[in-house]
């Protein structure tokens, strides 16, 4: 029934051979690795306002300047990304331009901060689709966490099928979302000149008295938002069809481009129409209603947005999967993440990016405020440390035109800086929490990586000097009784061994005497040992026997333990054996000088 259901929401398998087929053309691109970039036009412009609305209405004028310097702040990283992906065309980001260039701690926060920030972009994406659709629906308010867990499980079985084919059934409405916005930029600014707005907006360049330095940086940190997920495109060029860094950095400009005038256009328009935040409709909603009033195309723009932000977590769940495989590869995340599924994608980092960024929005509740400022810190850090990478990385080759290369990265480089100083600064009550998590993902890198050097240095041989061991084999079967399950294991050990001994252990001397009588009148051809247990108890008498056997033959034999077990036709009658079996082998696996194998035998009804 489970593999029935996993073919119908998963698919059939796929060959390795159809690998190539998974690639992405540049449209299908732009549409599932932006998706996250694009989307923060849904709040970028909203969180500057917030920061802003604290000094008062006539301060929201600051949004302008801020606008652009956000807007600067894009277009450095543009072109900063767009050099990475030629000088690292196998992808990775900052993770590998970090262990190229500045060693294994620079590289491990890098990798770290990407995952938790892609983690948090699934949790951020799902809340802040969830505001839009509460938005438009006041009554659905109290539903949020319910509608975004939900939409986290449908993103999960569309990246379980593939990649290929969540990209063709996702871009449409990603693209659709990017004609909304345009639509309603246009209208708004039409319907700005020849009717004008209805509410009055604050006075550009009036002065604010209550406006402090520290306030326009928080609300530029908080604009920066706008910008997370601009590093995916050089994190997932693997995913590209060839030329794959030509078409990735083709598509990282068109991404920019549009991201830009998006951006512009929705902040102008909030200050256009002298919009301020509200807790319970969002700023593109409130431009939504005054271009178009609560009509169709109101709804229709609510509802596209909606899907957006849902579908912005699409973008992690390209990067994170290929990331935690890079990770893997060099031994600092479980090898699991190294395995392919069915559907020729790392499903095992599709599933555990997805159990994670669902606990983070049960444990907040669904607020994308209090998620958004560690959402954007976590991106920020692999900014500078990619944009610092490639610095050591001109210098340390020098290219021709590297002084051009360099000067544009240490300008990428200082500027993330700043931005990220200002974050933590600004917003340390939000983001204090990234300076504990993230040095314990960095050690539990560390502690994964000694694991497997250790692991790998005691299975390693010499393949001159050490040969296979030649021995005996002396075979300890526990029984219970005399069944078809004793006759199966019996049968199986005088294969194995012509030393084969039954050990039984009885309560009472009755019980004794009567497995005695009948092990007699059987006479299977092998020993049996009897074992009585004065405190009910089968692990510490049949352990100091299996010592016992241990320390007398050792040197000459192995020690074999079969436990017979019998597999029921229904997994749930297995509940109601096997108990002993179970804790037998759980209790013997830790004893190195000795082997534990189960002998099954199936039952027929």
């Amino acid at each position: 029934m489970f593999g029935k259901m996993k073919r119908l929401l998963i698919g059939r398998p796929r060959k390795s051979a159809e690998l190539e087929a998974e690639k992405l053309g540049k449209l299908k691109a732009l549409a599932i690795l932006s998706s996250d970039a694009l989307s923060s036009v849904a709040y970028g412009t909203e969180q500057i306002l917030i920061v802003l609305v604290a000094a008062g209405f006539t301060a929201l004028w600051y949004s302008l300047p801020i606008a652009v310097a956000v807007l600067a702040l894009l277009a450095i990283l543009i072109v900063s990304y767009r050099q990475t992906i030629f000088a690292y065309p196998t992808g990775g980001g900052a993770y590998i331009v970090a262990k190229d260039n500045l060693g294994k701690i620079s590289s491990l926060v890098a990798g770290g901060s990407l995952l938790v920030d892609y983690i948090l972009t699934v949790a951020v994406s799902s809340s802040a689709g969830t505001d839009a659709i509460t938005s438009a629906f006041p009554a659905l308010h109290d539903y949020r966490v319910t509608i975004a867990l939900s939409m986290i499980v449908i993103l999960t079985i569309l990246n379980l099928r593939g990649v290929t084919e969540s990209a063709s059934i996702l871009a449409v409405p990603i693209y659709l979302f990017v004609v909304a916005i345009f639509v309603l930029i246009v209208c708004g600014i039409i319907k700005y000149f020849t009717v004008g707005a209805a509410a009055a907006h604050a006075e550009f360049g009036s002065v604010v008295s209550s406006v402090s330095l520290f306030l326009l940086l928080k609300a530029f940190s908080s604009g920066c938002s706008a910008l997370t997920g601009v590093e995916a495109v050089s994190n997932a060029i693997p995913n590209f069809k060839e030329p794959a860094p030509k078409n990735a950095a083709k598509t990282l400009m068109m991404m920019g481009i549009i991201l830009g005038a998006m951006f512009s256009g929705i902040t102008l328009l909030a200050y256009w129409f002298g919009i301020s935040p509200e807790s319970k409709s969002t700023v593109v909603s409130q431009i939504a209603e005054a271009t178009f009033g609560r009509g169709v195309m109101y709804f229709i723009v609510q509802g596209v947005t909606a899907v957006i932000l849902f579908l912005a977590a699409n973008t992690a769940y390209s990067a994170f999967p290929l990331l935690s495989f890079m990770l893997a590869k060099d031994k600092y995340m479980p090898h699991m993440f190294m395995v392919r599924g069915d559907r020729l994608g790392f499903s095992n980092g599709i599933l555990f990016l997805s159990v994670l960024s669902a606990l983070l929005v049960i444990v907040f509740h669904g607020n994308t405020e209090m998620l958004i400022p560690l959402y954007a810190v976590g991106v920020f850090i692999p900014f500078t440390l990619s944009q610092a990478g490639m610095m050591v990385r001109w210098i340390r080759l020098k290219p021709q035109g590297w002084m051009v290369k360099l000067f544009i990265n240490t300008v990428g480089m200082l500027t993330t800086l700043i931005i990220t100083l200002i974050f933590i600064f600004t917003k340390f009550q939000q983001v204090w929490v990234a300076f504990i998590f993230l040095p314990f993902v960095v050690y539990l890198f560390y502690k994964i990586r000694v694991h497997y050097d250790n692991t790998a240095d005691q299975l390693r041989i010499d393949l001159r000097n050490e040969k296979p061991i030649t021995k005996g084999n002396t075979v300890i079967i526990p029984i219970s009784g005399i069944t078809r399950v004793v006759l199966n294991t019996v049968s199986y050990a005088k294969t194995l061994s012509d030393n084969v001994v039954a050990v039984y252990i009885g309560f009472d001397d009755e019980s004794i005497q009567k497995m005695e009588q009948k092990w007699a009148e059987w006479d299977p051809g092998i020993r049996l040992v009897v074992l009585k247990s004065r405190y009910r108890s089968i692990m510490r008498p049949l352990y100091k026997f299996i010592q016992t056997v241990e320390w007398k033959i050792a040197a000459e034999d192995h020690v074999t333990i079969l436990i017979p077990q019998f597999i029921t036709k229904h997994w749930w009658e297995n509940v109601l054996h096997n108990q002993t079996s179970i804790m037998m082998r759980a209790f013997f696996i830790r004893n190195k000088e000795v082997i534990v194998t189960t002998v099954p035998f199936h039952l027929d009804r």
